[in-house]
């Protein structure tokens, strides 16, 4: 029986269980806000669409594309946002303030999270399979095993360490995260890279340009992406 075993190995099982069963929760919530998400995603470029001046070029329409169980895509003149679930779940480092939250000193693993990363690729990038060529990422949402969130990232509303705990993700919070990513890329500009880092250029970069435009390109390549890149709101 379980009450006969030595007490390390009743530690052992017991914090097995317990960590077994927060971390299918943290799964479950956050695959659950990702197809929501998806569902969003969808709908959003639909809406837009529909409100879209008919005489624009047919490349400024947003395109949404399902990419598989933990990937999604949303395209739109010449950026793609990759919507990106990881299938582990994660924990906070030790020095980070989410410790010392209320929240998460009332329960530690409250401090599990599943994690939807968001990046910004250009579209030719993808179109012409430029595997060189750098994605950014723009914001990520952090879900723990009861839907409380907390949102990092380019001009983000819900990044607040403190309110962690205090709201639960809901369909409108995921349409305002997904506007402010996309309203952000929009003003992320492409811009031209130093001089220095594109003076040399080998052979194979430019038969592989001649083929299929592959000289590596990045929207910050050869610059310090931070938060200065665009001022805040």
């Amino acid at each position: 029986m379980a009450s006969d075993l030595p007490s390390r190995q009743q530690d052992i099982l017991d914090g097995l269980n317990h960590k077994s069963r927060t971390k299918v929760q943290v799964f479950n919530q956050t695959m659950e806000v990702f197809n929501q998400l998806k569902d969003v995603l969808s709908e959003m470029s639909n809406d837009l669409n529909d409100l879209l001046d008919n005489n624009n070029d047919r490349r400024v329409r947003l395109e949404y594309r399902d990419r598989g169980k933990f990937e999604a895509e949303l395209k739109f003149a010449d950026d793609v946002l990759i919507f990106s679930m990881h299938s582990d779940i994660f924990q906070f480092d030790r020095e980070h303030s989410i410790w010392k939250t209320d929240f998460v000193t009332a329960d530690s693993s409250n401090a599990y999270c599943g994690v939807i990363n968001v990046y910004n690729f250009l579209a030719d990038s993808l179109k012409y399979n430029r595997e060189e060529d750098l994605g950014y990422l723009v914001a990520r949402l952090f879900i723990n095993k009861e839907r409380f969130f907390l949102a990092e990232g380019k001009r983000q509303h819900y990044k607040s360490v403190a309110s962690f705990g205090k709201k639960q993700l809901t369909r409108e919070t995921l349409v305002s995260i997904v506007e402010t990513a996309v309203l952000y890329t929009l003003s992320f500009d492409l811009l031209v890279p130093p001089f220095d880092l594109v003076k040399v250029a080998s052979v194979e970069q430019i038969n592989d340009k001649i083929e299929s435009a592959k000289l590596q390109t990045g929207k910050r390549m050869g610059f310090k992406f931070n938060s200065d890149d665009v001022l805040e709101d």
